[in-house]
């Protein structure tokens, strides 16, 4: 018997950017979609077929409320909050989705990374059908910090500076296949099971992404090679200078790393072809009409 509290999916931190487009997606299969956030203003602007339900991870009564009758959950919040979400799964949950980060394979000490790896580990013990995914960086949302300071920087200096010359690989996703991953994570089959890494079609170098970025502004950049501790310094000077964008140390000590993946557990096991870099960004400045 179904009662108004059951539902199909419940997608938890369903009001951010990553979670509107989940629910979108899940809501036009029919399906039965608990809009689970903290905002009940953003939560009103989701689809009218969700069901919106008001808690924060942080309160794990609310958390438990909100998830009661959800026989699958997929959470779109931080990999932090993941044991919040395992522990108020009710006892129908049949599957389970958690978004993690690639940035837990940093050789960097680094806590966002450590987050993620005890949320993995926990999510192997919690016993429940299951997977984690881990997205590369995510750009295309709206609001998305990384394109958008390197697009302010190509604008106001017509160069940018990188460690290495930005020799670093990295394999960029769209949120749109990001939202995909998570929906065939929910529904398919063969998803459950070891962590799964999201990313790109394959991984490009830095200076290439800068200049993709720059291509898809209809403007010509040039990389120019840095020492890192002189980003270091360009970044404490940002801070204080208003209309520059801000650039974490953090950041920078990861633009060092080499982050390209393999992605077949991505397309065999989710069924999801990510788009070409260039087709996302020309649609990201398209739709976004970024000056």
């Amino acid at each position: 018997m179904t009662t108004d509290r059951d539902s199909d999916v419940a997608v938890v931190g369903a009001s951010g950017r990553l979670g509107r487009q989940v629910v979108a997606r899940l809501a036009a299969r029919g399906l039965r979609v608990a809009a689970v956030g903290r905002s009940a203003e953003k939560l009103g602007h989701l689809p009218t077929a969700a069901l919106p339900r008001l808690a924060d991870c942080r309160d794990a009564g609310a958390l438990a409320e909100a998830l009661a009758g959800a026989r699958r959950v997929a959470s779109c919040v931080h990999a932090r909050f993941a044991p919040a979400v395992l522990a108020a799964l009710p006892p129908e949950t049949e599957r389970v989705v958690l978004i993690g980060s690639t940035r837990r394979f940093t050789r960097f000490a680094d806590r966002p990374a450590e987050e993620v790896r005890a949320a993995e580990a926990l999510l192997q013990r919690a016993g429940c059908a299951g997977v984690m995914l881990h997205p590369t960086m995510i750009y295309g949302a709206d609001g998305e910090n990384n394109v958008r300071r390197i697009a302010a920087l190509v604008r106001r200096f017509r160069f940018v500076p990188l460690p290495r010359g930005g020799r670093s690989l990295i394999q960029p996703i769209h949120v749109e296949d990001v939202a995909a991953c998570i929906e065939a994570a929910v529904l398919g089959a063969a998803a459950p099971g070891p962590a799964i890494v999201i990313a790109g079609p394959q991984a490009v170098s830095l200076a290439d992404f800068v200049r993709a970025i720059a291509a898809a502004m209809g403007r010509r950049v040039r990389v120019l090679p840095a020492p890192a501790v002189l980003l270091y310094a360009a970044a404490w000077i940002m801070r204080l200078l208003p209309g520059l964008p801000r650039v974490r140390a953090d950041e920078i000590r990861r633009l060092l790393e080499d982050k390209a993946f393999a992605i077949d557990d991505m397309r065999h096991r989710l069924g999801v072809e990510p788009r070409p870099l260039a087709d996302g960004l020309a649609a990201m400045f398209s739709e976004q009409a970024m000056p």
